[in-house]
């Protein structure tokens, strides 16, 4: 373990001495701590970026997957006539739990991962992804909270209409946050065996059992509480268009964003509870064995593979991403927002010249595209495991303290524009408050438990000893922090809806008031557990 601490400069903390890790070039070390930690930061953000920009193709290839259809024959017993019918194969609660939550937290749960396994060999585990982890749990809930609240337009109420499936999913939100502390203050103290990493992962199949038994209303596996009414589509029909000028389906080349008239290149990642399918259409893929319709009736004609060249497709991508004047900037009558457009396009070439070679998302239901956008955001997260070390090395910041907050607020990202996105354009706020209570669940069940059950098991063959956690007792204030300032979040949402009929939304000064209350409760919780890992509390 020492030499792992000597490879990336740990003895600049503790010592004060220079610091010989380095990113690219041993040339970085003749550098001033001061430019480097700035160096450093600013290779932080542009990942960021990279981030957004991958998890756009990973949100139109999940699109695919979750709109794929099934042909259902039935006999009508009257007149046996054939009866033919298309039955979306994902329920929805369970879209929103697996894909959704999951697509959302996986840069958070790939960079835990990815830290527990450069941690083998060691009987301690790494603070970096629980710590990631927990503070993108304290984002997901406060700021993105704050940001939804605001985003109806003043007096538009949007209320839950599935309150117990949220119920469930809160339930599970919470009880995962107990259960860590469980874990690591009261079962086995500061340690981790392999029953409970394994535990830790099996629970998020309950909640999943759970959660599809709410939706189904399943008798004494649910609660007793009514669906309120819930339009067919959740997606207003105009807001989900990704057609150009010529009314043909575009393959919304953007990153994640909403254009300022709704009729720009836009990713709708919540299309998915469209009965009708608005959005992308879907694709036939020759040799599959269910046919995926459409049954998208706005498009003109649907994209079949036997007479679009998958090649040419891929080719358009290369050209997309060249591009770096789109229609929506010329539309832009102002100079300076018209460069700033420029610029930030600029800043997205690399990136986008690089997630190009993701496949189409139209081939095999988009799940050839879901794999390799998964593959690109190992990768970036990879890269921020290693910027947060220098960044510790030079600064002697805690690496702990450089997680839950920079790290977890970048990877978070994704989690903000999904609910942002949803909260703006949904019926309903179902979604929007759903993906943060479930992208907090997966963030613990599947984001620690897989790095721990990977860390443990290994422990348990090679030395047949527990994993220990080395700040376990920072990461459990942290824990005892959120779950205080998380109950003033609810309660809010709770008094919201019994006294506003709604969670998000309403008069313009009460939502300013709630959004600013959220943050507060973010600030607290990133103060407190910053002082208790300094040593200060």
């Amino acid at each position: 373990m020492a030499s792992v601490y000597k490879k990336f400069g740990v003895s600049n903390i503790l010592g004060h001495e220079k610091c010989d890790s380095y990113l690219l070039f041993s040339g970085e070390t003749s550098l001033g701590d001061g430019f480097r930690a700035f160096l450093y930061f600013v290779g932080l953000a542009y990942c960021f970026i990279g981030l957004s920009a991958i998890t756009a193709c990973f949100f139109r290839s999940m699109e695919n997957i979750v709109k794929h259809s099934c042909r259902v024959v039935e006999i009508d017993p009257c007149t046996n006539a054939e009866i033919v019918r298309y039955e979306k194969v994902w329920n929805y609660a369970i879209a929103d739990i697996t894909l959704l939550a999951f697509g959302t937290s996986f840069p958070q749960i790939s960079l835990a991962t990815i830290d527990a396994i450069r941690n083998l060999g060691s009987l301690y585990a790494g603070g970096l992804g629980p710590g990631t982890l927990v503070g993108s749990a304290a984002f997901d809930l406060f700021p993105i909270h704050a940001v939804c609240v605001v985003v109806p337009k003043a007096g538009e109420l949007k209320k839950i209409s599935d309150i117990g499936v949220w119920l469930v999913e809160l339930f599970w939100s919470f009880w995962a946050y107990v259960w860590l502390y469980i874990i690591l203050e009261v079962w086995t103290p500061n340690v981790v065996t392999v029953w409970e990493a394994l535990l830790t992962v099996l629970q998020f199949g309950l909640l999943l059992i759970n959660a599809y038994a709410q939706d189904k209303r399943w008798p004494y596996l649910s609660l007793p509480l009514a669906r309120s009414e819930r339009p067919e589509d959740w997606v207003p029909e105009e807001a989900a268009s990704c057609k150009d000028e010529n009314n043909v389906y575009d393959g919304c080349s953007e990153t994640l964003e909403v254009g300022e008239d709704g009729t720009g290149n836009i990713v709708d990642i919540f299309s998915i509870h469209s009965i009708n399918g608005t959005g992308p259409v879907y694709e036939k893929v020759p040799g599959s064995e269910d046919v995926a319709e459409s049954s998208n009736e706005i498009f003109d004609k649907e994209i079949n593979l036997d007479t679009i060249n998958v090649v040419a497709l891929w080719k358009q991508q290369f050209v997309d991403a060249l591009m770096l004047v789109n229609q929506e900037s010329r539309k832009l009558n102002n100079l300076y927002l018209r460069l700033a457009r420029l610029f930030w396009q600029s800043l997205l070439l690399p990136w986008r010249l690089l997630f190009a070679f993701v496949p189409p998302h139209h081939i095999a239901h988009g799940w050839i595209a879901f794999i390799c956008s998964l593959i690109f955001i190992s990768g970036i997260a990879y890269i921020l495991t290693q910027l947060t070390d220098l960044i510790s090395c030079v600064t002697g910041i805690n690496s702990y303290v450089i997680a839950f907050t920079a790290l977890a607020a970048g990877t978070s990202w994704p989690d903000l524009v999904a609910s942002k996105i949803a909260a703006e354009r949904q019926i309903t706020a179902d979604s929007a408050i759903a993906n943060i209570t479930c992208s907090n669940s997966v963030n613990i069940y599947v984001g620690i438990g897989i790095p721990w059950l990977i860390d443990t098991a290994y422990n348990f063959i090679a030395y047949r000893e527990p994993l220990t956690i080395k700040n376990a007792e920072g990461l459990s204030f942290s824990l005892l922090v959120f779950f205080c300032t998380s109950v003033g979040c609810i309660g809010v949402l709770v008094f919201r809806r019994l006294t506003l009929g709604a969670e998000l939304g309403g008069p313009r000064i009460w939502a300013w008031v709630t959004s600013l209350y959220f943050m507060l409760l973010w600030v607290i919780f990133v103060v407190l557990s910053s002082l208790k890992v300094s040593g200060i509390i």
